[in-house]
């Protein structure tokens, strides 16, 4: 036998056993006496083994006897010569990449294939596969779809985290459509300026695409949840809504739900304690009624703090976590995975940066952690799409140019304050408008303690509702701060409105009224309680939830403050005060005309440029992203004749009222869309008497999610945003797989001075509003200077002046990108159907692949490895235990170890999937390297390095933990070396311009 079989079968075949036939498969079954243990060939566990030799004939003849019995019998033995050859035949053939590639993954996900029943998987007599949804999707789209519904039907719930630009709706559309055509109820719960987008699949309207599938969900906004009656904005009644009564429930913008903590505000109006949307949504939906299987979409389910995801999957298991914990086989409770996760990632994130890498934390993170998300969550990234999924069908995504940054003055006005003047004086403001509280008497607060926290939730933070009143202040603040960025229109419009609100309270002042209302009861409470910046910084969003300026907008009259309960001469001064600096300020803004407006003439400059050159042939259109509708407004009065003149159509479009154009027609939302990415939306279908397209789009944020735009090439963001996630979602529209277009640009316009320069004036204006932390929240404080998170995106936004990056270049620490196994199981699955035969195949295959550097294949080998040894205890840090894959490289040194596993697999996949047959020129250059196999002690010397690579891991993990909280795996068991193991296959990855052994 050569030494290249003798490397496959010495720690893996048994050789010396009888081959049988059973259900058409070769399998072994031995003889007493005839195993390879019985002859030494293989330790046995057997105490002793006596071997007697006999000279009586007889008894000679009755073993005979009995062997040409069993031999004679054709219900236990048959011909296997055509199988045993066949096997030998299969040590000495060339082996294709994508067969070892499937024979790694049957041997690490097995039990996977065994745990799977028709009551996991879809259900193919539904017919969802001819579905209309289904056929627009792309392989990897489809991948997920199915290992949704296999982690819906196993868990319960699944949060599908893929990245911008991946399609999530389109994905969550077929998982909808499969339980629909189970006759499965749905509801689906989506951000208010979202609900245009999502009541365009179940309308009878050519512009749904998918009018053929009949989709039959119910519809309705996050916002809904925080009213017990009216109308949904999908026209449903709030109060006959059977809650209960959904089988699936489908989450999008699932983050938006991250904070499960009790309401801070006082009751409503009929006495009960008031609830968060989270809470309502556990109890009349999840709790209350049939069980309901929960499905989660969010391209940012986790902001730096694993309490978030925590939260969002409490919905999947209704709160109570013991289940979910039994069917992972977790070794603690859920609660205490992500306490843990969090704790790492505290002491992550005070490391030197260079210490604060990926590899760090996704070592110093417990074993649990990896299944708990691995079994929950399915999550890909535009690189790993690119990387590892063959695109030839769907094209790819289009070349980033390096982002254009723009620094506008102001005005070219020399008498008019420049930005860092106008920031000073906004930090002198009191804002006293919106905090009468403060100017209580003493004596009077706990009249309204009682009052606004008659159940004594506000006892920690003495007197809640005032410290709701600062957060309020604070909310204000900002927002003028972040009006002034994005144009002197909104700034302008801003300051008239809290002239006139400070006017009118002075004037109640004045007059004796008996009482005044109070600012802090119109808002919404959810938008106080977190003080998420992105659930109020937009208009569209601050309408939707309540906060405007006007303080009496919601008040109905219960929230009122009297007069003389307050010191009205210190308020009232504070209020002229405030007055005062806003009438100056209004004054210099008032002389700022469109014509001295050089902000809005460098845009005016950029657009004509780009459509006298467009750098892909032909294409004029202009995405133009501002956070505020006031800007939006002044922008399409200021551009649009302009652009009209020059032949290019515009529309505008926000959160509230009919999209404007210069097509003179009336627009609903998405055709205003469908008519700016006419190939995208399919306006052939949807609009077929409308030849005429929009050429430059200005939009708020209500399209900067969930909407495919990727006609356009040319990304305008007038106003930076504060959060950068907010910023690549918005550049997400244009930035997707398919597009028609070679390359696509990003413009950022920022203030007039040094980034750095801007962040410090910004902290120095916040600065003022830290003391309100906890009494207006409760939780960290995110618009804080010294807050990790807003350092964090100060980073970001220096970064994206010079790169356009991903989410998961945003986030810091572990993405769970890094650890989902779903595509493995899924291409198992398919691969198995279609091989029935796979468990049959033997082990310690080889093949051979190229080397691709640019994705982490250098010229080295990749082995998968069983741990024989394998107890309790052991491989605890091992995602795939007791299968252990490892990388080294020509010379010995790891370049990607056991821990490692999602980055291996996708190494494996890419490097063997797309081979179906052997790489003859490769095989080639392997055999003659290996003497056709005769000399393998190289790569034996590189399994051994492997082993010795695990060994040393596992014992470093061991140490570590007996310093760190929990259980200790030191002692618990222990991998002695290479007889531990045994060879599941390996792949050769050899660079085919370069000679030499390895």
């Amino acid at each position: 036998v050569r030494r290249k079989a003798h490397f496959r079968s010495n720690r893996t075949d048994k050789p010396m056993q009888q081959f049988a036939v059973v259900d058409d498969a070769v399998t072994y079954q031995p003889l007493q006496g005839f195993t390879s243990a019985d002859l030494g060939y293989e330790p046995s566990d057997a105490v002793s083994n006596i071997v007697t030799k006999l000279d009586d004939n007889a008894a000679t003849r009755e073993f005979l006897d009995v062997f040409d019995a069993v031999w004679n019998d054709p219900k236990q033995v048959a011909d296997v010569t055509e199988a045993v050859a066949d096997a030998i035949a299969a040590v000495y053939a060339e082996n294709a990449p994508e067969a070892v590639y499937f024979l790694v993954l049957y041997n690490v996900f097995s039990d996977f294939l065994e745990d799977v029943s028709d009551d996991t998987l879809p259900n193919e007599a539904t017919g969802y596969r001819d579905s209309a949804i289904w056929q627009a999707l792309y392989p990897f789209q489809r991948d997920a779809a199915t290992g949704i519904i296999n982690k819906l039907e196993t868990y319960g719930g699944c949060v599908l985290a893929d990245s911008v630009g991946l399609g999530k709706t389109f994905t969550a559309l077929a998982v909808i459509k499969y339980y629909e055509a189970r006759n499965r109820s749905v509801l689906v719960l989506v951000p208010k300026r979202l609900e245009d987008n999502w009541s365009t699949y179940t309308a009878n309207l050519r512009t749904n695409p998918f009018a053929t599938d009949r989709f039959n969900y119910d519809l309705v906004a996050h916002t809904d949840l925080s009213r017990a009656h009216g109308k949904s904005t999908s026209g449903m009644d709030l109060s006959l809504v059977n809650w209960g009564n959904y089988d699936l429930l489908v989450i999008d913008e699932s983050h938006a739900f991250r904070n499960a903590k009790p309401s801070g505000s006082g009751p409503t109006a009929d006495g009960q304690p008031r609830e968060t949307r989270y809470q309502r949504l556990m109890r009349e939906v999840i709790r209350a009624g049939v069980k309901t299987k929960v499905l989660m979409l969010s391209a940012t389910p986790v902001n730096n703090r694993f309490t978030d995801l925590r939260n969002q999957l409490a919905l999947a298991y209704e709160g109570d976590s013991a289940q979910l914990t039994e069917q992972l086989d977790l070794d603690m409770s859920v609660e205490e995975v992500f306490r843990r996760a969090q704790r790492v990632f505290n002491d992550w994130s005070k490391l030197p940066a260079d210490q604060r890498t990926t590899e760090r934390i996704l070592h110093d993170l417990d074993f649990d952690f990896f299944k708990l998300l691995d079994g929950v969550t399915i999550a890909r990234s535009r690189k790993h799409v690119q990387a590892f999924y063959d695109t030839s069908e769907i094209g790819t995504f289009p070349v980033r140019r390096p982002p254009e940054s723009a620094r506008p003055a102001l005005t070219d006005l020399t008498d008019v304050p420049t930005f860092e003047e106008l920031f000073a004086e906004l930090g002198s403001l009191k804002l006293a408008v919106y905090t009468p509280m403060r100017y209580l008497h003493p004596s009077r607060a706990t009249k309204y303690q009682d009052r606004y926290d008659p159940h004594g939730q506000g006892s920690l933070d003495n007197l809640r509702h005032s410290g709701r009143e600062t957060g309020l202040q604070r909310l204000m603040t900002v927002n003028l701060l972040k009006r002034l960025e994005s144009s002197v229109e909104a700034f302008r419009i801003t300051l008239g409105k809290l002239a006139g609100l400070i006017e009118r309270t002075v004037v109640a002042i004045d007059e004796g009224a008996a009482s005044i209302a109070d600012p802090a009861g119109a808002v919404a409470s959810s938008a106080l309680d977190t003080l998420d910046a992105d659930a109020w910084e937009t208009d569209d969003d601050a309408d939707a939830a309540g906060i405007g300026l006007e303080p009496n907008a919601q008040v109905g009259g219960r929230y009122q403050i009297a007069l003389a309960d307050i010191d009205c001469e210190t308020w009232r001064r504070d209020l002229a005060d405030d007055a005062a600096v806003i009438a100056r300020i209004r004054k210099a803004m008032d002389r700022i005309t469109p014509d001295h407006d050089v902000k809005l003439r460098e845009l005016r400059r950029r657009l004509k440029d780009k459509t006298a050159h467009p750098f892909n042939p032909g294409n004029r259109k202009a995405l133009i992203f501002t956070a505020f509708a006031d800007t939006a407004a002044y922008l399409y009065r200021e551009l649009a004749p302009a652009l009209s003149a020059a032949g290019l159509n515009a529309a505008v479009v926000t959160g509230g009222g009919r999209p404007r154009s210069t097509l003179n027609r009336p627009l609903r939302f998405q055709e205003a869309l469908t008519l700016f990415s006419p190939r995208s939306k399919n306006r052939t279908q949807a609009m077929p008497k409308e030849p005429r397209e929009i050429d430059v789009l200005i939009g708020t944020d209500c399209v900067s999610e969930g909407q495919n735009l990727q006609d356009c090439d040319y990304v305008v963001n007038y106003d930076i945003h504060w959060n950068p996630v907010r910023i690549i979602q918005r550049f997400g529209r244009v930035d997707r797989i398919g597009s028609a277009n070679g390359s696509i640009q990003l413009v950022n316009f920022w203030p007039d001075m040094d980034l750095d320069e801007y962040l410090n004036l910004e902290d120095r204006v916040r600065a003022r509003m830290v003391a309100a932390n906890v009494a207006a929240t409760g939780d960290e404080n995110l618009l804080a200077p010294e807050s990790p998170d807003t350092e964090f995106r100060k980073e970001q936004l220096r970064r994206l002046q010079d790169e356009v990056i991903d989410l998961e270049d945003v986030r810091t620490g572990v993405s769970i990108t890094d650890l989902g196994l779903n595509d493995f199981r899924i291409d198992l699955l398919e691969y198995a159907r279609q091989h029935p035969n796979i468990g049959t195949w033997p082990k310690g295959l080889h093949t051979v692949v190229p080397a691709n550097p640019e994705i982490g294949l250098v010229p080295g080998v990749i082995f998968a490895l069983r741990n024989t040894a394998a107890g309790p205890g052991i491989g605890r840090g091992n995602q795939l235990h007791p299968h252990y894959l490892v990388y080294l490289d020509r010379a010995g040194s790891v370049v990607a170890d056991h821990t490692q596993v999602k980055q291996l697999l996708d190494l494996m996949r890419a490097s063997c999937r797309p081979y179906p047959e052997p790489i003859g020129t490769l095989c080639h250059r392997f055999n003659r390297e290996t003497a056709d196999g005769a000399r393998m002690d190289a790569y034996s010397r590189l399994l051994s390095q492997a082993v010795d690579s695990m060994i040393s891991r596992t014992v470093e993990a061991d140490i570590d933990s007996l310093f760190t909280p929990g259980p200790t795996t030191a002692l618990a068991g222990s991998l002695a070396g290479l007889d531990d193991f045994e060879l599941t296959a390996f792949v050769v990855v050899m660079d085919p311009d370069e000679a030499g052994r390895p």
